[in-house]
């Protein structure tokens, strides 16, 4: 039981660290992580840094994922809402650190602003374990 990952030769495919589609395997289990962000005991880290809040939120992220018993290859798909397009490039690079090898289908989009304004970046991850 394995995923495939499909890449189309985008050019944002291999800055990012994505794959174009993910095929899950029928019986896999999937772990959907609710959005992270870079709060660490209950404050916001790393302000006016994208790239460290975004490695900071997949970080958070990825423990969930071990936590349910999955690893970070597991990761199928990433979700980005990242305050500012200014900001994007920043937090590709962080998503190419932490996932760039398992190439997870991902969006990126920009949103005017996050529950917290010292936040740029919120990340859902989903993992299939199995």
């Amino acid at each position: 039981m394995s995923v495939r990952r499909l890449a189309s030769g985008g050019p944002w495919e291999d800055v990012v660290g994505y794959a174009r589609a993910v095929v899950v395997p029928a019986g896999a289990a999937r772990v959907l992580v609710s959005g992270c962000t870079a709060v660490v005991d209950g404050a916001p880290v790393h302000p006016s840094d994208a790239h460290a809040q975004a490695l900071t939120a997949l970080d958070v992220a990825l423990e969930a994922v071990r936590r349910a018993g999955g690893r970070a290859e597991d990761v199928v798909r990433t979700r980005m809402f990242v305050v500012g397009a200014e900001h994007c490039e920043a937090v590709g690079r962080a998503h190419a650190e932490r996932l760039g090898a398992v190439r997870p289908a991902a969006t990126m989009v920009c949103v005017a602003a996050l529950v917290d304004p010292a936040l740029l970046v919120e990340v859902e991850v989903e993992a299939a374990v199995g």
